[in-house]
């Protein structure tokens, strides 16, 4: 009987000098990783593309969801202090259409005022268009160009724009039926928000402390924006009152809308005004609004308010300017007043729920190097005040 010969011995794999670090492994079973960033890709234009079919349902929304967690301090103060559920959300809904329908009010009447105060400034606008187009002769423009110049700056474009803007809040009212009743339900929900974060931490930790500090940081930002804003608003509307501008409250109003746009919106506000000045007192007066605009903002804006914001955004400048453009250019003018609170609750929900996402944090804050966790958390005014009330009661009631 014969016995099999025996299989040749196959020879083990000879092992690199460096143990197999000289090269990274290879990918077993999957796309190529130019692949997947190409599929990401189309799968985000596809997404975007959606939301910006729909942005009519989604930007207000969550306009109703920021609306909701600016005033619901409110509502867990008053349970604290010993108001029963029903009267809590009695309480947060009035204030949520006491500030909805009034920003609403406020801005059909201004436009209304500038409907009615822009025709008195026709004969004017015509001089002042005549000149401007004999200026551009005199440097050589052609008479194709003059005329489209003459077109374009007259009065009635501009009346077609605010008319187009008037049938544009005209036809808003939909939209406001649907997003009050959104914030009907919001607000009646809003008491149970605690308990739903409570059962998300039991299962995603990380998931639950980041949309708790979207809306911390949501609520700070809006509370520091709106008090700046109103602070801004009244020193623009007294300072055009002196120069004697007309609809001064109208202007007043639109610099307090206008501080919610990070960056430009101070460009947005000071344009009407200082066009209104150029009709009304020349060049010499519009250049003093728009001087005295600048000194306003840039010291109320630029230096003053950033102290008070803190880490409640968190985002630098140039990532600040440019979610501004995506977002307007997402949702319209509505998605360019809430681009931060956006900004801030995609981060939350792409960014700070993942611990691989690390690097995009890096280039998304406005510190360079990451904050320490091991530093002692910044005390609130509040405790630093309680903190100088003890310390002046110790010195107070200490031995001389």
């Amino acid at each position: 009987m014969t016995t099999p010969a025996a299989s040749p011995a196959i020879p083990a794999a000879r092992l690199p000098s460096d143990g197999g670090r000289s090269r990274p492994p290879a990918r077993q079973g999957g796309l190529p990783r130019a692949m997947v960033i190409l599929v990401g890709a189309a799968a985000t234009v596809i997404v975007l593309a959606g939301v910006q079919a729909v942005a009519w349902l989604i930007g207000p929304a969550f306009m109703a969801l920021i609306i909701v967690i600016a005033v619901a301090p409110a509502q867990s103060w008053l349970r604290r202090n010993g108001w029963p559920g029903w009267a809590t959300t009695l309480v947060v809904l009035l204030l949520v259409y006491a500030i909805m329908l009034g920003l609403a009010l406020g801005i059909v009447f201004s436009v209304a005022r500038l409907a009615t105060e822009l025709p008195k400034y026709a004969s004017t606008a015509d001089g002042l268009v005549t000149s401007a187009t004999a200026q551009l002769a005199a440097l050589g423009v052609g008479p194709e160009q003059l005329a489209q110049a003459r077109s374009s700056l007259s009065l009635g474009s501009f009346a077609g724009v605010l008319g187009s803007l008037l049938s544009s809040v005209a036809g808003l009212a939909s939209n406001l039926v649907f997003l009050l009743a959104l914030l009907l339900f919001l607000s009646v929900e809003a008491g149970g928000t605690g308990d739903r974060l409570a059962s998300i931490a039991a299962d995603r930790p990380r998931i639950a402390d980041a949309l708790g500090h979207f809306a911390w940081g949501t609520r700070q930002y809006l509370l520091v924006t709106t008090v700046f804003g109103l602070i801004v608003a009244v020193l623009d509307s007294v300072a055009l009152a002196l120069m004697g501008i007309p609809l001064a409250i109208t202007w007043g109003l639109l610099s307090f809308i206008t501080n919610y746009i990070p960056n430009v919106g101070f460009i947005i506000g000071v344009v009407p005004p200082a066009l209104l000045a150029l009709l009304t007192g020349g060049p010499q007066l519009m250049l003093i609004v728009i001087v005295v605009y600048c000194g306003i903002n840039f010291v109320v804006q630029s230096i003053i308010q950033p102290r008070f914001i803190g880490d409640a955004v968190g985002l630098s400048v140039t990532v600040t300017f440019v979610v501004l453009v995506f977002w307007a250019w997402l949702l319209g003018p509505l998605g360019a007043i809430l681009a931060i609170p956006l900004t801030l609750l995609a981060k939350a929900l792409l960014v700070d729920i993942d611990p691989q996402a690390k690097w995009a944090d890096a280039l998304l804050r406005d510190t360079p190097k990451e904050p320490d966790p091991d530093a002692p958390a910044k005390k609130s005014r509040r405790e630093r005040r309680s903190e100088r009330e003890q310390q002046k009661q110790d010195l107070k009631t200490a031995p001389t």
